[in-house]
């Protein structure tokens, strides 16, 4: 059995790791767009901007265990086409890579900014992109960030961090909204307008310049360096060309098998049947990555797996330090357990009375239980649900 996994990200080096851990020694082969082996996103708009992480910290892997795992390691290579009917990966070098086992794992593209003078926005994806982002923002930097959501955030708190002056740009009423609604996305308005950034809301770019950022009001914003965050697009080409069955991502099943049960997909391009939830879920995270390359890895193998993580991801902004549980709509009733102005608290969001996700805000050790109250599926007792006298495994009975 040959097994070949297209993606050099997280989701693709925790398959091959899985592969091997699992007593498979047979070919294994890892292609990946990028120059550089596998390594995590998260430190490119929080760590490495911040200065907190060596860059070495960031690979998944030390650089020799590639070969020493007798993992065939193909850098700088761009899978242009897939045959299904002779199992076949075709690279942009003419290398044609056979495969009894596929495992898609090809992440997404960050947005372009499509205005005028759009390509001037630098976009943060890659080690690259974070590099060329690091050298641009000093402490005399005005820096434009547009888009409110986590990564044009993370990125803002960085640069005011390093004493630029920092003005977000977003479409919406208040950063977040659209993910936490109106009253937990006023805690990080508050927490960034704390920190001296300008943040211009329910506001849209018209063009960038060499030295500024003009916005569909007339308003004109000096800058020196522009970062675009408005969102990914996943890349389902590869996919979609093979005639495997893609909507809003690639449909895998809850063993993230694809609709040709030889092709498997994990990490941002997976839209999984998640066994939970009861619905379609596609999630563009760190945990999704690290937790569902190993799955797809142990059902490539024959074994009977389910991926059923609830959704999960983190942030750290000036002194804010959040991990958010579950998948909630935005206008989901909220109890909070905590004190919302001190930023130390547990919000909960409800649907039909029962929690179905929880954020804990500079309140730690807390996400398993959140976790462990989402799926008991019990309704909620608001009141003990609100109050930090009860331990939340008292409540997932």
């Amino acid at each position: 059995m040959s097994y070949v996994v297209v993606g050099g990200g997280l989701a693709g080096a925790k398959a091959v790791e899985t592969l091997r851990e699992s007593g498979y020694g047979g070919p294994v082969t890892l292609i990946g767009a990028e120059t550089v082996r596998p390594y995590e996103r998260p430190p490119l708009s929080k760590g490495l901007l911040l200065g907190n992480d060596a860059p070495e910290s960031v690979f998944v892997h030390a650089a020799e265990w590639y070969a020493d795992h007798d993992v065939d390691l193909r850098l700088g290579a761009t899978a242009t086409a897939l045959d299904r009917t002779t199992r076949s990966v075709r690279l942009d070098n003419g290398d044609e890579v056979d495969y009894d086992r596929l495992l898609l794992a090809t992440g997404s593209t960050p947005r372009p900014l499509d205005v005028p003078g759009g390509e001037r926005a630098l976009l943060l994806r890659t080690l690259q992109d974070s590099h060329r982002i690091d050298e641009a923002v000093t402490k005399d930097s005005r820096v434009v960030v547009i888009g409110a959501g986590w990564i044009g955030l993370e990125v803002a708190a960085a640069a005011r961090s390093r004493g630029a002056q920092v003005t977000v740009v977003g479409t919406s009423a208040l950063p977040l909204q659209k993910i936490l609604g109106d009253e937990i996305a006023q805690v990080f308005a508050d927490l960034h307008r704390a920190n001296g950034t300008d943040l211009r809301m329910n506001a849209h770019v018209a063009e960038v310049t060499a030295d500024a950022v003009r916005l569909t009001d007339g308003t004109t914003l000096p800058a020196d360096v522009v970062v675009a965050g408005i969102g990914v697009t996943p890349n389902v080409a590869l996919a979609a060309d093979a005639g495997l069955d893609v909507l809003n991502g690639v449909l895998v099943s809850s063993r993230l098998a694809t609709s040709d049960p030889a092709i498997f997909a994990a990490g941002d391009i997976a839209n999984i049947d998640h066994p939970l939830l009861g619905r379609r879920l596609r999630v563009e995270h760190w945990d999704t990555a690290v937790r569902s390359g190993p799955v797809a890895a142990r059902a490539m193998l024959g074994e009977e797996v389910v991926y059923d993580r609830l959704p999960f991801f983190f942030t750290d902004q000036y002194d804010l330090g959040m991990e958010y549980t579950g998948s909630a709509p935005a206008d989901a009733e909220v109890v909070v357990r905590g004190d919302l102005a001190s930023r130390e608290f547990i919000a909960f969001w409800l649907v039909d009375g029962k929690v179905v996700a929880g954020m804990n805000v500079n309140t730690w050790d807390v996400a398993d239980k959140i976790d462990a109250l989402i799926r008991s599926g019990s309704p909620a007792d608001r009141a003990r649900l609100s109050s930090p006298e009860v331990d939340l495994s008292e409540l997932a009975a």
